[in-house]
């Protein structure tokens, strides 16, 4: 048999065995996957909790419960129980003089977008509150977009028992978009009878010019000595949610609650931290130098200089880094001019004059000005215009010097020397 004839025999075989495959018609095909898609009530058998019906519908809500004798990494919760009344008074201003532990509730939110406006709606709002248990959780979750109004009215009641909101950049974020969300649903937000202290601008003021960062899972991190494990991105948590709603799965949620638990835990655990360097420093366990600079600067500011020089000069004999150091010694200088104790400011002046540093040129005017109106040393005023001016030229100094050299001039007058 020729080449062709195997080859035309072979195909004859081929197409046969195609058709006793397809004699009963074509191929059945495997039907498509069809995952059970977890109706709202399935939510129970992942996150204990129960549906909350008000006037104005349902929503679910969740409560997380931590021990007193539990620890969150360097800190116990026993510890929030124990905060003093007048804690959080120098830290708000006076603005909360006296409040019970008990009176305070920590909160935070979880959002559908980052930027807020009114088309962003806030899906979890979290809760903290200390008991003589422990530390208590609430957590309100809106199940679908229809359960807000119910959401925001449980919120309210739950709101009524606490008299101190207290927040992470819940000034700026949190409630303005809670209000536009009682707002768009026609109800009056809860928030005007509460005093509101937004932790973010106290921890700002210890650890800003320690670390790069002062988000709170980093300063969680640093300060607490948590490492989260399994956590959410902020970033993805509104893509998780809107996936949940499309899809119905709320397993993938899971990671969002406890991120919510735990950043409240945390915010509740910086209240026994931050306002502590504000009340009274003198009991504050500080770990670095720049933690009292920023202190320092904060009593400053508030027309405080006698504490304000006592944690600038911790701060030096604690130990900073250069650039801190440097300005540090400056601010030393300039509080002690201010309070009129020039005495003080001198050797701080003249250190800054010796080396070279940002605040060399303005250090050896600041001699210059001590000579000239207080010393009436005008030839060492002289000398320190001079050693400025070859640092930094400027009209003011060159003034000065004009007016220095006439001073030490001879004094020329219409007569003939004798």
């Amino acid at each position: 048999m020729s080449d062709f004839e195997d080859q035309l025999a072979a195909l004859r075989r081929k197409i046969a065995r195609i058709d006793r495959k397809y004699s009963d018609g074509p191929p059945k095909l495997a039907p498509p996957p069809n995952p059970r898609k977890p109706d709202r009530y399935f939510l129970e058998e992942w996150m204990p909790g129960e549906e909350i019906e008000t006037e104005h519908g349902r929503h679910y809500e969740f409560e997380k419960f931590y021990a007193r004798h539990a620890r969150y990494g360097s800190m116990g919760i026993s510890d929030l129980e124990t905060l003093p009344e007048d804690l959080l008074a120098a830290i708000s201003n006076g603005e909360i003089p006296n409040i019970s532990p008990y009176k305070c509730c920590f909160l935070d939110t979880e959002t559908t977008g980052l930027a807020g406006g009114t088309g962003t709606y806030a899906f979890l709002i979290g809760v903290g509150r200390i008991t003589p248990e422990g530390f208590r959780v609430r957590q309100f979750f809106m199940r679908e977009f229809g359960e807000e109004a119910s959401l925001l009215h449980s919120l309210t009641r739950h709101l009524e028992q606490f008299e101190v909101l207290i927040t992470y950049n819940g000034r700026t974020y949190d409630q303005p978009l809670l209000e536009t969300r009682y707002r768009m649903v026609r109800a009056r937000p809860p928030f005007s009878r509460l005093a509101h202290l937004d932790l973010l601008h106290g921890a700002r003021r210890l650890w800003n010019l320690r670390f790069d960062s002062c988000r709170l899972v980093e300063l969680e991190n640093r300060i607490l000595g948590i490492e989260r494990q399994g956590d959410l991105p902020g970033e993805m948590i509104p893509y998780v949610y809107f996936e949940y709603q499309r899809r119905g799965e709320i397993d993938r949620l899971l990671p969002i609650f406890h991120h919510n638990q735990l950043d409240i835990l945390t915010l509740a655990c910086f209240t026994a931290i931050v306002p502590y360097a504000f009340h009274d420093p003198a009991k504050a366990q500080f770990a670095h130098g720049a933690e009292m600079v920023g202190l320092a600067r904060w009593w400053r500011q508030a027309e405080q200089p006698e504490r304000a020089l006592a944690l600038f000069r911790q701060a030096v004999d604690r130990g900073l880094r250069d650039d801190l150091l440097f300005r540090t010694l400056w601010d030393v200088a300039l509080l002690e001019k201010k309070i009129g104790r020039m005495f003080a400011a001198l050797p701080v002046l003249t250190d800054l004059a010796a080396s070279r540093n940002p605040w060399q040129c303005a250090a050896l005017e600041e001699l210059a000005k001590y000579y000239e109106h207080q010393e009436k040393n005008y030839g060492m005023a002289m000398e320190m215009t001079r050693n400025a001016l070859a640092l930094a030229a400027s009209e003011r100094l060159l003034r000065r010097l004009t007016r220095l050299e006439k001073r030490v001039s001879p004094h020329k007058s219409g007569r003939l020397p004798i």
